[in-house]
């Protein structure tokens, strides 16, 4: 199956298909044996209805009959894979091969899912983010991120200055939240998902103290950020600074960050390409050392 750049299909390791092993007797087909590609989101609420946005169809065979197992192969060259692939709260975007053998009575069906990843390469602008927050004479914050764009193995490298505080903070932390919204006009949906915690701070903070922050992403299940996937759902997430103090009073501020899918395979070339260089080097070494004990014989031989 051919796929195209900055896209990484898994699942698939062959474009041979068995219609789910079975054996069928004696079945005389109305219409032919057909396979299916296909790429549709499904929102939770509306199962009813799937909306797909890739859809391509094969035919297999001729109507007939078969009284054994078979294996037809087939082949869906440079289909477009636009979304990745998204398991959420309300909403489901799947890629799938479905194989049908269609019959007078009922059909065989069998679906094989594809798990597609979508790759990126690194940002243009990646600016850091800045900002002050606070209380009127009471708290007074400022906040900065070394960059608006992680990828989803980066670190989330930070600092927070205390400029004003005159009230009793017990703790402090930062929040990964992932923001799912779906449906469209007055049908949108909002889910929220507190994906990790981090304390950063435990303590009463005093004026000028600057506390650093530095979060480690590999360790969580995240997916790129998502922008109104086929005008049916969005993903984004934010970073959520959560000050409590001895009250038990909560005072946050949240600022949406965008997460992108790092590729790998520049990164497997360049080492492929590394372990010739390092084959031939070793290749060159042997050779060298080969010749070198034959020289003296050959300037004997001309003495």
């Amino acid at each position: 199956m051919a796929v195209p750049d900055r896209t990484r299909v898994q699942t698939v390791n062959t474009v041979s298909c068995v219609v789910s092993g079975r054996k069928v007797l004696a079945c005389t087909t109305e219409r032919v044996r057909y396979v299916a590609a296909t790429g549709s989101p499904e929102l939770y609420y509306d199962r009813g209805n799937h909306h797909e946005f890739v859809s391509l169809v094969k035919d297999l065979a001729r109507p007939g009959e078969f009284t054994q197992s078979q294996t037809f192969d087939f082949e869906f060259t440079h289909v477009e894979k636009p979304y990745e692939s998204y398991t959420g709260q309300n909403v489901k975007l799947r890629y799938f091969l479905r194989a049908t053998v269609s019959r007078r009575l009922n059909d065989v069906v069998k679906e094989m899912d594809i798990v597609v990843h979508t790759l990126s390469t690194y940002p243009e602008l990646n600016s850091s983010i800045k900002m002050e927050v606070g209380i009127e004479d009471c708290l007074h914050i400022e906040f900065e991120y070394n960059k608006s764009k992680y990828h989803l193995k980066d670190v989330i490298v930070g600092k927070i200055y205390f400029l004003l505080v005159r009230i009793k903070i017990k703790h402090m932390e930062i929040d990964i939240i992932k923001r799912e919204t779906t449906g469209t006009g007055p049908n949108v949906y909002h889910e929220n998902d507190t994906i990790a915690k981090y304390e950063i701070m435990d303590g009463a903070p005093v004026r000028g103290e600057s506390i650093p922050i530095r979060l480690f992403l590999a360790g969580y299940e995240l997916t790129p950020t998502m922008r109104d996937i086929n005008k049916k759902f969005s993903v984004r997430y934010y970073l959520n600074l959560v000050l409590i103090d001895e009250e038990e009073r909560r005072y946050f501020k949240q600022q949406e960050v965008v997460l992108w899918r790092k590729g790998d395979i520049v990164r497997k070339s360049m080492s492929h390409q590394a372990a010739i260089a390092s084959q031939r080097f070793e290749g060159t070494s042997s050779h060298t050392e080969a010749k070198t004990p034959s020289q003296p014989a050959e300037n004997n031989g001309r003495q």
